[in-house]
Parts: C-alpha cells; sequence; structure tokens
C-alpha cells in the first residue's frame, strides 16, 4: 500500500522544516523533499526497542559485507571501517559509505510546537 499524505499534512511538514512560512505556499519543487521527509518519520521505528538488530555481521576478504546472510547493498570504505568486539561476544561495526549528498532532517518533538 503507498504511503499518502494530505496537503495539510505536507504544508504543516514544510513549515515545520523551515522552507516556507505558515501562510506560504509550498512551491512545486520541494513538494518531494517534504513529502520524502514525512515518509522517513513514518517508517522510523517509534522506539529503541523496535529497531531491528543484526543476529550476524560478516566482513569477507575483499570488503564484501553480509548482515544476516544478505549483502548489505552499498558500497563501503574497507580501509575505512573499525571493529570493536565485546569479551560476550557482542561488539559493533563502524562503516565508512561515500556519497555524494547527506540530508539530515530535524526531529520532531510536540513540546516543540507549544508556546
Amino acid at each position: 500500500m503507498p504511503l499518502q499524505f494530505t496537503d495539510e499534512q505536507v504544508h504543516a511538514q514544510a513549515v515545520h522544516l523551515g522552507l516556507i512560512g505558515e501562510d506560504d505556499a509550498l512551491p512545486r519543487h520541494l513538494r518531494s523533499k517534504v513529502v520524502a521527509s514525512l515518509a522517513a518519520q513514518q517508517q522510523r521505528p517509534a522506539s529503541a526497542e523496535q529497531v531491528p538488530l543484526a543476529r550476524q555481521i560478516t566482513v569477507q576478504p575483499g570488503g564484501d559485507i553480509l548482515i544476516d546472510g544478505k549483502p548489505f547493498p552499498w558500497i563501503v570504505q574497507a580501509d575505512q571501517m573499525s571493529v570493536a568486539l565485546e569479551p560476550d561476544g557482542s561488539g559493533s561495526v563502524r562503516l565508512t559509505i561515500p556519497a555524494e549528498n547527506i540530508q539530515i532532517l530535524p526531529t520532531h518533538h510536540e513540546s516543540e510546537n507549544r508556546a
């Protein structure tokens, strides 16, 4: 089922992101960015307990990475990877993913809208 947002939701999100003022119309060229931010919010897990946890990460010679047996779908710079292992067998992996463009959206809290 495709995601759908009302014009009011899109307008409110554009105002929240600071792209337009409350009484301004949203330019057509910005609509897709606003809808993408709404979709990202809707698909984001609500709490830390809902965030998926990888059961196994396998780093193979040559830089191939498998997460739970499935190939990691992005190019990773193997020379900028750090692995930390804990005595209990758990650990963390920090990866560097090259990108041409990175967008960081502000978080939305209900208390921010109250004066």
